[in-house]
C-alpha cells in the first residue's frame, strides 16, 4: 500500500487550501479516500503506483504542498477513513512528509519505505524519490502559457500537436517548442519508470 500525507506550506499565513486539494485529487483512485487528517494536512491510501505518480505531480503543479509517500503495510480490516487506519505505511508517510519540508530548492517530496533506511525496499524508495524529484523539477518550472498547450496534448497520439495548434490559434512549431522546453515527452516516458520503482519498493524490493 501507499500512504500519501500532504501538508500545506505556509498554512499559518495563507487560507485553508485543503478543500481545493481534495477536489484536485478526487479523480485519483484510492483504497481509502482522500480526507483531511489534521489541520492543514490531508491523507489518502492508494494501491496503484501509477496513481501515486499522478497524485504527486498534481500536487507539485498546484504548488504549496509538501508530499510524503509512505510504502508498506496497512492494518486490516481496513476502516472507512484513513484517520482511523494504522500501519507501517502511515509511519513511513509521516517520516517522508517531515523530510519533504527540508528539501530546499528541490521538489518538496520524499519517499520512505517502512523498512527504514536499509534493505532493497528502501533502496527502491530512494530511487523512486530521485525520479519523482527530477519530474517535479520540470513540472515546477512550467509557465501558465506552457500548461495551456500541454493540457491539450495527448501522449503517443499522432497529429496531436497540429490539432492543439489549430485549437489555440498558434503554429505547430510553437506547440513543438513548448513541449520540448517543458520536457513533456520525457515526463510521460519516465512516469512509468517512477511507478515501477514505487511498485518495487511496495513489493519489498523483490
Amino acid at each position: 500500500m501507499f500512504v500519501l500525507t500532504i501538508d500545506q506550506a505556509g498554512s499559518r499565513s495563507t487560507a485553508d487550501r485543503i478543500p481545493d486539494l481534495l477536489d484536485l485529487l478526487a479523480p485519483i483512485g484510492t483504497v481509502l479516500p482522500w480526507e483531511r487528517s489534521v489541520g492543514d494536512e490531508a491523507q489518502g491510501v492508494l494501491a496503484r503506483a501509477g496513481d501515486v505518480v499522478d497524485a504527486v505531480l498534481l500536487c507539485l503543479r498546484s504548488g504549496g504542498w509538501y508530499v510524503g509517500i509512505g510504502i508498506g503495510g496497512v492494518e486490516e480490516p481496513l476502516p472507512r477513513s484513513p484517520r482511523e487506519a494504522r500501519g507501517p505505511a502511515f509511519v513511513a508517510a509521516r517520516r517522508a512528509v517531515e523530510r519533504a519540508k527540508k528539501t530546499g530548492e528541490r521538489a518538496p517530496l520524499a519517499v520512505e519505505a517502512s523498512d527504514g533506511g536499509a534493505g532493497a525496499a528502501a533502496e527502491a524508495a530512494s530511487e523512486a524519490e530521485g525520479v519523482l524529484a527530477l519530474l517535479g523539477r520540470h513540472v515546477l518550472g512550467r509557465s501558465e502559457a506552457e500548461w495551456r498547450i500541454l493540457d491539450l496534448l495527448q501522449p503517443g497520439e499522432r497529429g496531436t500537436q497540429t490539432a492543439v495548434a489549430r485549437t489555440l490559434g498558434i503554429s505547430p512549431q510553437a506547440v513543438s517548442k513548448a513541449a520540448a522546453r517543458a520536457a513533456w515527452h520525457e515526463e510521460h516516458a519516465v512516469r512509468s519508470a517512477a511507478a515501477r520503482l514505487l511498485a518495487w519498493a511496495d513489493a519489498g524490493g523483490a
